[in-house]
């Protein structure tokens, strides 16, 4: 259970097809805090008017409203979540323990981010992205993953983390890239225990249009 509990419902700016929102929304909702959501229509650019700059001067989703914090950047925002609402199961307070999460929120910023977040954000959105190089990351990713995942319940050992809930959206909609999970079945497995999390939160599917 939460530590602590938000005086108001926190304010989520997100994107529905974000898997960066999507972090925060199933993060606050695994937390079983009081939320609600705005959503910014980024085709129309609402994340580069004024109002939304003077939130997240890079014009990006997510952004949270805590009360009198402001903060950007998903991997952040599950940092401060976890701090002050979470158990300490969700963010180790042990050097080690600390350690290894943040290897894998690198890992969500980076090979995550480069892999199966890029190869969906050029099939789905048309990002002038290197799609090749993208699913070639992916899939390099997966195979480090895979045996990895085999002796572990969650990334990080036993407990699930804020490493598992980075990780997650960008991974289990691989296949919205052209990646598949058919050769991952440890990988699969792992998705299969988060979302069998109390409070787990699908991202939104595709639409059928958008994916066509």
């Amino acid at each position: 259970m939460p530590s602590a509990r938000p005086a108001h419902p926190i304010r989520l700016y997100r994107a529905a097809l974000s898997g960066h929102a999507h972090r925060v929304q199933l993060f606050l909702s695994l937390l079983d805090l009081p939320f609600e959501m705005i959503d910014i229509d980024l085709r129309a650019g609402e994340q580069k008017k004024p109002e939304f700059l003077a939130k997240n001067p890079f014009g990006q989703v997510p952004v949270i409203e805590d009360g009198e914090v402001t903060l950007a950047d998903s991997n952040a925002i599950l940092v401060y979540l976890a701090s002050k609402y979470g158990d300490a199961g969700w963010l180790p307070h042990d050097p080690l323990g600390a350690a290894t999460v943040q290897r894998f929120l690198s890992l969500a910023a980076g090979e995550i981010f480069r892999g199966p977040a890029s190869a969906r954000l050029a099939t789905l959105f048309g990002m002038p992205l290197d799609h090749g190089a993208a699913c070639a990351t992916a899939k390099h990713l997966f195979t480090l993953l895979e045996p990895h995942l085999a002796s572990r319940q969650f990334l990080t050992g036993t407990q699930v983390t804020i490493a598992d809930v980075a990780a997650y959206s960008y991974i289990a909609h691989a296949p919205e890239g052209g990646v598949a999970l058919d050769d991952y079945p440890h990988i699969r497995a792992w998705l299969g225990r988060v979302e069998a999390l109390p409070g787990f939160v699908a991202m939104q599917a595709t639409p059928p249009a958008l994916a066509a």
